[in-house]
């Protein structure tokens, strides 16, 4: 499977499970770093948060079409925050 593919399948699994304003995968090699932003996050733990993107993933990283994954969850106003000092 090409890189392109697997970012595509990546965004796909996690956005058919959960509703999100925005969502960027970046694959490298058999790493994955996902940026999952949606204000559905607020009333959930990190723990919660994470879990929520990395259920979707289960088979892929079962089947080691991707190895190690490396997910940031954002509500809305976190992510304007985290564009802002980190661009």
């Amino acid at each position: 499977m090409e890189v392109g593919e697997i970012e595509e399948l990546v965004k796909k699994l996690i956005t058919d499970t959960i509703e999100l304003d925005e969502i960027h995968v970046v694959f490298d090699g058999s790493q994955c770093r996902i940026n999952a932003i949606s204000d559905l996050f607020d009333d959930l733990s990190r723990v919660k948060r994470q879990q929520a993107v990395l259920k979707p993933l289960a088979d892929i990283i079962k089947d080691g079409t991707i190895h190690a994954v490396t997910v940031k969850t954002f509500n809305k106003a976190q992510w304007q925050r985290d564009k802002l000092f980190n661009s």
